[in-house]
């Protein structure tokens, strides 16, 4: 397990005074990078053995949004290892030690040379150890598509969009789908399918479905396939 204690920045606030979604899921994949550079297993290493680890599902439960200013801890910690993929939990907590969010997130070890996924070698994975899961109900990947989709305005790639990996953050998916929704709406769980990574230069061609308890923005390239889906409730 690896933690980190932070602080609610005024740059990390909506216009209510709270976290935003971006910023509390920007705290999540931070833990899970100090994590991996705790253990020796950083950007520098996977960068020198040609590997990364890519986000391929996430589910993010909200109990609320942290306020300006309020002390928070975030932590993370594998579950599981098998095949190609690597589970791994996450969590924040007030400053009295009570959970405000989690999530629960599925990653693919890629071979960057071949770009392709490939099975991690020992010393990819041991140092981590692996947890119990969190308690928390646990969703599939799958996000079924409402039937009635409205095509909105296409839009490109920016360099602000792109990580270390040259791929659109991970983040910034979440970012483009609230975006294109057409009214704000309070999420208390989002989940995002990841499919295939966009890179600087592609548009972004996104569809959205608004129902009573959920909206869904399908991030699609020219030919109608998706980069991302991205569900939230």
């Amino acid at each position: 397990m690896y933690e980190f204690g932070g602080r609610v920045r005024y740059s990390e606030i909506d216009h209510t005074g709270k976290m935003t979604l971006p910023a509390l899921i920007n705290y999540f994949q931070d833990c899970s990078t100090f994590h991996s550079e705790e253990v020796g297993l950083g950007m520098g290493r996977l960068k020198a053995d040609r590997k990364a680890w890519v986000l391929s599902y996430w589910q993010v439960i909200v109990d609320r949004y942290p306020k300006l200013g309020e002390h928070i801890t975030t932590g993370t910690f594998p579950t599981e290892f098998k095949g190609l993929y690597g589970n791994r939990n996450f969590y924040m907590k007030d400053e009295n030690g009570k959970q405000i969010a989690c999530a629960n997130s599925i990653w693919v070890f890629m071979d960057l040379e071949k770009g392709r996924p490939t099975r991690p070698a020992k010393e990819h994975i041991e140092p981590y150890g692996t947890e119990e899961p969190l308690d928390m109900p646990y969703e599939g990947r799958k996000i079924l598509m409402p039937e009635n989709c409205e095509e909105m305005e296409p839009f490109p790639v920016r360099r602000y969009h792109i990580d270390t990996n040259e791929h659109v953050n991970n983040c910034q998916y979440v970012q483009m789908a609230l975006e294109v929704l057409p009214r704000e709406m309070s999420v208390r769980q989002l989940r995002v399918d990841y499919k295939k990574s966009a890179v600087l230069g592609d548009i972004i061609y996104p569809k959205v479905s608004r129902e009573t308890d959920r909206a869904v923005a399908e991030l699609c390239d020219g030919d109608g396939k998706p980069y991302a889906v991205v569900e939230l409730k």
